[in-house]
């Protein structure tokens, strides 16, 4: 029986003090769940706070997110999230943070989550995460002591990313300033370019154009 994947989708809805609506990014949650799934993996979902979160990037037109949308057992999964409090981290083999600007909000400081991912890992299994997504990263400890990223190639929304989305001043912190504050080497492509690295199980992606990727990249280390 292969052990099951946990992805983490943010419990955030609101983009600062802009009153503009955020949540998990659907294409960053449904892209990597159709490669897993079809590699006959199961997964579960948790959010800080459980029960249904907020959902952005809500595009039916990608025929992705439309296959997950309308599969009845996956989108009541997604509603009925776990909270962390739920999870017993030796279920899975794999944590994947999705991303979607509200993960900036509700990621770093959960650390229930971190301590979640901090034990599978510990346990010889993978953490992942896209976009926003590694903001569930930057707070991560191993039992050394030392965060989970450093020293490590590392990916995440770019700062050149984030500007160009016009929201630099209404994130609480820049993603790839704050992982590199941790200690990781952190790489990039130019902006909206699929780009994901993989260095002593940890998988990151660049972008919402990383999220099939970083998918692929799981299922390969998982098989190694």
């Amino acid at each position: 029986m292969k052990k099951k994947i946990l992805f983490v989708v943010t419990s955030h809805d609101k983009k600062g003090n802009t009153g503009e609506n955020t949540g998990y990014y659907l294409g960053e949650v449904s892209h990597p769940w159709e490669v897993l799934r079809n590699a006959g993996y199961e997964i579960d979902f948790v959010s800080p706070e459980g029960g249904t979160p907020p959902v952005d990037g809500f595009d039916l037109k990608d025929p992705v997110n439309k296959a997950f949308w309308e599969n009845e057992e996956y989108r009541n999964k997604i509603e009925h999230s776990f909270t962390p409090s739920q999870v017993n981290p030796s279920d899975y083999s794999t944590i994947f943070y999705a991303g979607g600007h509200g993960a900036m909000w509700d990621f770093a400081d959960d650390t229930e989550l971190a301590a979640i991912a901090s034990k599978i890992y510990t346990n010889g299994g993978i953490v992942a995460a896209v976009c926003h997504g590694p903001a569930g990263l930057v707070n991560i400890k191993l039992d050394t002591g030392k965060y989970l990223v450093e020293g490590k190639k590392i990916n995440a929304f770019t700062n050149e990313e984030e500007a160009e989305v016009k929201l630099t001043h209404v994130v609480p912190f820049l993603l790839e300033d704050k992982l590199k504050e941790r200690g990781a080497k952190f790489e990039k492509s130019g902006p909206w370019q699929n780009h994901v690295v993989t260095d002593r199980r940890v998988i990151t992606g660049q972008n919402p154009q990383s999220a099939k990727s970083v998918g692929e990249a799981i299922v390969k280390e998982l098989n190694r």
